[in-house]
């Protein structure tokens, strides 16, 4: 007995399909690798395009273990970046004014908001040490993004948004510090207590000017540095300054610094800036 029509059409089917799955075995392998490397090249380039807006991705998150909580005398790289034993650590949930950043005061008067903040941090830390810092995550340059407490517990991103010399970022946070910032801007302490930009817009603003904290303690390096030769030996006074630039450069990388600031506002030898 011959086959039905649809028996024929069956077996029509089935040659098809296997033909089909002949030709997807023959496929080369070489040509899967080369598309899913162009996949991931296109991948990387939008991440270094739009870097701002992306999540601070480090190819450490997916490799290695989890580096372990560290703990010791911290030298301040800015508000929210100190550095122990060799290890820059940037405060997780929070931003501060960064250290080439103006903010106004009361009365509307210009001030150094970003070192005003670096050395708030440097004088909290220093009533209480060592600082534990235990690991987040790393951002995109690298750093341990860690939550930080003095040796007496508190909270170091917790004081500088409460105290006004830092934002909650809520990117980060999630809202973690949004008490501790409305209480600094209902008491108007810090940069509340005037008006500033946030320090992600300002960035944004100043992109082609701005990197991570790369300074020495309290590193908040002139930007006629590399021009002029200053040194902190011998020590100076103010009546042996001779510019505002100078003074600023002394305060910010010189251990005598903080002498050239009398009254604690960030701002060294009065006269001269």
């Amino acid at each position: 007995m011959g086959k039905s029509r649809y028996s024929g059409r069956t077996d029509q089917w089935r040659m098809r399909e296997l033909g089909r799955l002949r030709q997807l075995a023959g496929f080369p392998k070489r040509l899967v690798f080369v598309t899913l490397a162009a996949m991931a090249a296109y991948a990387t380039q939008l991440i270094m395009q739009h870097g701002d807006r992306a999540p601070d991705l480090n190819l450490s998150h997916w490799s290695g273990p989890t580096p372990a909580p560290i703990a010791g005398v911290a030298s301040v790289l800015d508000g929210d970046t100190i550095e122990i034993r060799g290890q820059r650590i940037r405060f997780n949930g929070i931003d501060a004014p960064e250290s080439r950043q103006y903010c106004g005061d009361a009365k509307g008067v210009e001030y150094p908001c970003g070192r005003r903040a670096a050395n708030a941090l440097d004088t909290f830390l220093a009533a209480s040490r060592p600082v534990h810092c235990s690991f987040v995550t790393w951002d995109r340059y690298g750093r341990f993004v860690g939550d930080c407490r003095r040796a007496d517990a508190a909270s170091v991103a917790g004081w500088m948004v409460e105290h006004g010399q830092a934002l909650d970022w809520p990117r980060y946070s999630h809202g973690a510090y949004a008490a501790q910032q409305a209480k600094a801007e209902a008491a108007k302490v810090g940069i509340w207590a005037g008006t500033f930009q946030a320090p992600w817009d300002w960035r944004a603003e100043h992109a082609e000017k701005t990197q991570p904290a790369i300074s020495q303690p309290l590193g908040i390096i002139s930007k006629r540095q590399v021009a002029q030769s200053y040194s902190c030996q011998p020590r100076r006074t103010c009546s042996q300054i001779s510019s505002c630039d100078e003074a600023r450069w002394y305060l910010s990388n010189c251990p005598w610094g903080r002498k050239l600031d009398r009254d604690g506002d960030g701002v060294a030898c009065e006269t001269l800036c």
